[in-house]
């Protein structure tokens, strides 16, 4: 079973003056899918945190996926893919494309999204937008590959 683990980037979640609902449709998208969820953690816009966030859930907790979710706009806290990239070892763009392809089709506003995907060891990590539609529309749009890319970063065949 594929491990996961949820970053939600968020100032107003990390203060506490707004619910994380993007997180939660992850985990909800996910778990119907057969992945096992573990840990969930909500860190403010802010490189230095979300860096050691994320080191510490693909060094020390073993997940095969490290999802982060906000952060990835134009926005002058927006650092969440500047962060994942710094922490990666190998970039794999070809989600990111894909992403944000599925999602012109349903607003030019897809283009806006800078969020990236990589590989740290063998979890990878994805950037995912901070509203639950997004979330949803995203992770539709890559759920299929997924086994494949994990497969594939634990030696499996091509």
């Amino acid at each position: 079973m594929i491990g996961v683990a949820i970053l939600t980037v968020s100032d107003s979640c990390a203060q506490g003056r707004r619910q994380d609902a993007s997180g939660p449709a992850i985990r909800e998208i996910l778990s119907a899918a057969g992945y096992r969820i573990g840990e969930e953690a909500v860190v403010a816009d802010d490189r230095d945190a979300i860096v050691r966030a994320l080191t510490r859930l693909a060094d020390e907790g073993g997940y095969d996926l490290v999802f982060t979710t906000g952060g990835t706009g134009l926005g002058p806290r927006d650092v969440t893919p500047e962060a994942t990239g710094s922490v990666c070892d190998r970039l794999v763009p070809g989600l990111g494309e894909l992403i944000r392809a599925e999602g012109l089709k349903k607003t030019r506003n897809a283009v806006l999204s800078r969020g990236i995907a990589g590989m740290r060891g063998k979890t990878l990590m994805i950037n995912l937008p901070g509203s639950p539609r997004a979330v949803r529309e995203c992770l539709e749009a890559i759920l299929d590959v997924l086994p494949h890319a994990i497969e594939m970063m634990h030696g499996g065949g091509h």
